[in-house]
């Protein structure tokens, strides 16, 4: 009998457990508006595990913040423990960012642990702010900050009417210095209140994309609302006119990041609006084509990027658009059609970059009719490659044609050409030297070791961070402090692998890792003992100015009245 419980409380719980692993809702965004633009969610427990606070404290930064004299005790105190001011560090903490027509404001919320200490804590922070209560929620407000909580959970709410500067005419506006301070007439009490009395429907607590990241096991997991970062800025009115609107209607992109050894993992999802999702369905790319990627040339190579997709959607866009008929008109008159531009395509697309040095740089100045030569700023130098795999030859050469016309002539000869480029049939190759095209098309092939971690996918790309930096060196060592930075910088990065463009789960798919050169640690760890370094620097830096300030305050007396002591006999 007791077994028969046993198997039937054993079989409940498994079909409890499948239902809500299917559940289309979730808990944690509750109390996250549905528009929310940015939302950050950390796994507190796993985060304290990786870094513990009191490492953190010791970074030298946090050091210089207790030391302050002028910190109020209550934040003092969080420094030294956040659990002082009543908070569980232990469990999820989620930041949000809202825009809206006066701005926008930001959000953090988490557990409580002490209720008393929550609100003493806050207490001493708002300099005894307002305190109100509805629905059994208690509330603070001191502008621009207002924090609820009640028994479990509490969410601070900052003002950021900054938000409606986050567009172009914004950073035009101070660039031409027009008064664009911030004013803000948000109600932030009634702002932090609206968050509590949150209806379900108007969260994202039934966002079915919100509830599939939140199942995502992460450190951390991210949601980016294209959409509506967008609105208000002055250039959605011109993307709207043009049907460019399709390119950002429901664009998310969700994703989690691991800090695990030696290296931080990034995978992420991007959704679309449904046509954009139709379109890729319809016309999504294979893989990455490796043999374009080993007749790289160069010796060292610093960056990669390859791409495969089918060119016949092309058209499409350019229909969603509704220019289609403005651009056949304006290609036409160059010597080819959009049809001739895909034919011309197969779909393989490949950019590399390779040996860059800093270079000295002279240029020469006539003075008194002397010429001189004077150094200036080191000129970059370096070796790329561009490469496309060539479709219908015939509507290739259009494109080529059409390109020798445009350049005026320059182009017609690729001896006298900025660039050089070639074809063999297979690729058409263009690079900043000739012997590049030559070795590309001539089929020299290597078997980088970072092929395997790119390819297999539509997309893929390598950035080697060590021979970026390595490239700088001779820059740094001018420096002392720049030495210091430098040397910490190059052994701390590694490289970078991207790779992705398969559908599934809704979206499109890709990864990113970020490799660190200890491979021992995990890199929240070696991120902090990063920061810690820089800080120890820009003290330092700041000491330095605070000093060559005083000095230039120094008042000296004025020498250039006094005249030379008469000699006497």
């Amino acid at each position: 009998m007791h077994t028969s419980h046993f198997l039937k409380l054993v079989l409940f719980g498994a079909v409890a457990m499948i239902f809500a692993s299917c559940s289309k809702s979730n808990t944690q965004g509750k109390l996250i508006p549905k528009e929310a633009a940015i939302v950050i969610r950390m796994d507190g427990k796993s985060l304290s595990s990786k870094l513990p606070w009191e490492e953190i404290k010791q970074n030298p930064l946090f050091v210089e913040m207790g030391n302050d004299s002028t910190l109020p005790a209550a934040l003092k105190s969080i420094l030294d423990n956040p659990e002082n001011a009543g908070i569980d560090i232990k469990t999820d903490c989620m930041f949000f960012a809202i825009k809206d027509s006066i701005g926008g404001y930001i959000a953090f919320e988490g557990k409580i642990k002490d209720e008393a200490k929550f609100k003493t804590f806050n207490q001493e922070i708002t300099n005894n702010g307002a305190s109100s209560e509805a629905g059994g929620v208690q509330f603070i407000s001191k502008s621009p900050v207002c924090v609820g909580w009640n028994k479990e959970t509490f969410v601070y709410v900052f003002d950021a009417p900054q938000f409606s500067q986050m567009d172009e005419l914004s950073r035009r506006m101070m660039r031409d210095s027009i008064d664009i301070r911030s004013r803000s007439a948000r109600d932030i009490g009634a702002t932090c209140k609206s968050i509590f009395a949150l209806a379900e429907s108007n969260s994202l607590a039934k966002d079915e994309k919100f509830t599939h990241l939140m199942k995502a096991a992460g450190d951390m997991q991210f949601w980016v609302n294209t959409e509506e970062l967008s609105k208000g800025s002055p250039t959605s009115g011109a993307l709207a006119a043009v049907n460019l609107q399709n390119f950002y209607k429901g664009y998310v992109t969700t994703g989690t990041v691991n800090f695990d050894n030696g290296k931080m993992l990034v995978n992420a999802t991007t959704y679309a609006s449904d046509e954009m999702l139709k379109l890729f369905k319809k016309y999504r790319g294979g893989k990455v084509k490796e043999d374009m990627i080993k007749r790289m040339p160069g010796k060292d190579v610093v960056a990669v990027m390859a791409l495969n997709f089918q060119p016949e959607a092309i058209r499409d866009l350019i229909k969603m658009t509704g220019l289609d008929g403005l651009i056949n008109i304006g290609v036409q008159k160059i010597g080819f059609t959009v049809d001739d531009f895909i034919k011309a395509n197969k779909g393989d697309i490949f950019f590399g970059l390779s040996d860059l040095t800093m270079k000295p740089d002279t240029t020469t100045f006539k003075f008194k009719d002397q010429e001189k030569n004077i150094s200036i700023s080191p000129k970059p130098q370096f070796n790329f490659i561009f490469a496309t795999s060539i479709g219908d030859k015939e509507s290739f050469n259009k494109l080529v044609n059409a390109g020798k016309s445009i350049g005026n002539g320059v182009y017609s000869d690729s001896s006298k050409s900025p660039f050089s480029f070639n074809s063999n049939g297979t690729y058409f190759a263009l690079s900043n030297n000739k012997q590049n095209v030559d070795q590309y098309l001539g089929g020299t092939s290597s078997d980088f070791d970072f092929i395997k971690k790119i390819s297999g996918e539509p997309f893929g790309g390598y950035l080697n961070i060590q021979s970026l930096l390595k490239s700088f060196q001779n820059e740094a060592v001018k420096d002392s402090t720049a030495k210091i930075a430098y040397d910490a910088t190059l052994q701390m990065w590694d490289n970078v692998f991207w790779k992705g463009g398969n559908y599934s789960d809704g979206g499109i798919q890709q990864t990113v890792e970020i490799n660190l050169i200890d491979k021992s640690t995990n890199s929240l760890k070696q991120l902090n003992q990063y920061a810690a370094k820089l800080s120890q620097l820009y003290k330092a830096h700041r000491k330095k100015q605070a000093e060559m300030a005083a000095f230039e305050d120094v008042q000296f007396p004025d020498t250039s009245r006094l005249t030379a002591p008469v000699k006497t006999k």
